[in-house]
C-alpha cells in the first residue's frame, strides 16, 4: 500500500482537479480525504466503508483570509462538484483559532494539526500529483496515532475518542503522547 495508491482513486482525482481549476494559492486536499482511505486500505475495508466527515480544503491567502471568502469558494466547489462534504479554511486565519503562531504557508499550518496521519495533503498541478507530509508518512501507512508535538497530545486524544478512530480501525495504535514525531 503507498499513498500514490491511495490518491489515485477516480473520487479524489476528480476532487483534486476541482480544487485545482480554481486556481487558488497553495491550495491542497488533506487531513481525512486522505487518511480515512489509506487507513481503509490498510485495515482490508472495501474503499469507502469510512468515508471523511468532510473534505477538507486548505489554501493560504493573508489577504483573503476571511470565513466569507472560505464560503464563498466552498460554494464555488459544491457548484463544480456537488455532492462532496466540502470544508474550506484559509490557514491564513486559522493560526489564532488553534492557539499557534502565525503559519507562513499551507504546509507551515498542516505541520501544527494534532496528529502526524493527519497532518498531509495533497493537490493536482500540470505534473500531476503533489503531497506534502511535513512529519512524513509512516504514521499513517502504519497505522500510528501520535501527536505532532507534545502540545497537541490532548487534542490528538480527543479527536481520536470523539471520532471512534480505533473502533473503526482496530488495528490503529496509539504511540506515547510524552514526546513528538522524531
Amino acid at each position: 500500500m503507498t499513498l500514490a495508491g491511495i490518491i489515485a482513486r477516480p473520487d479524489l482525482l476528480a476532487a483534486l482537479r476541482s480544487l485545482a481549476s480554481l486556481a487558488l494559492p497553495d491550495a491542497w486536499i488533506g487531513a481525512g480525504a486522505l487518511r480515512n482511505p489509506a487507513w481503509d486500505a490498510l485495515s482490508g475495508f472495501a474503499p469507502g466503508t469510512n468515508p471523511p466527515e468532510d473534505i477538507d480544503v486548505v489554501w493560504f491567502d493573508p489577504a483573503r483570509a476571511t470565513p466569507e471568502a472560505d464560503a464563498a469558494i466552498e460554494a464555488r466547489l459544491h457548484a463544480l462538484h456537488p455532492g462532496l462534504p466540502w470544508s474550506v479554511r484559509n490557514q491564513a486565519r486559522m493560526a489564532a483559532r488553534n492557539g499557534d503562531a502565525p503559519y507562513a504557508s499551507t504546509a507551515d499550518a498542516i505541520a501544527y494539526w494534532p496528529e502526524t496521519a493527519t497532518a498531509i495533503a495533497a493537490r493536482w498541478t500540470a505534473d500531476g500529483i503533489e503531497t506534502i507530509a511535513p512529519h512524513g508518512t509512516a504514521d499513517l501507512l502504519g497505522l500510528i496515532l501520535r501527536p505532532t508535538s507534545p502540545a497537541k497530545a490532548a487534542a490528538m486524544t480527543a479527536r481520536a475518542a470523539a471520532k471512534g478512530w480505533t473502533r473503526r480501525w482496530p488495528r490503529l495504535t496509539m504511540a506515547p503522547t510524552n514526546r513528538s514525531h522524531p
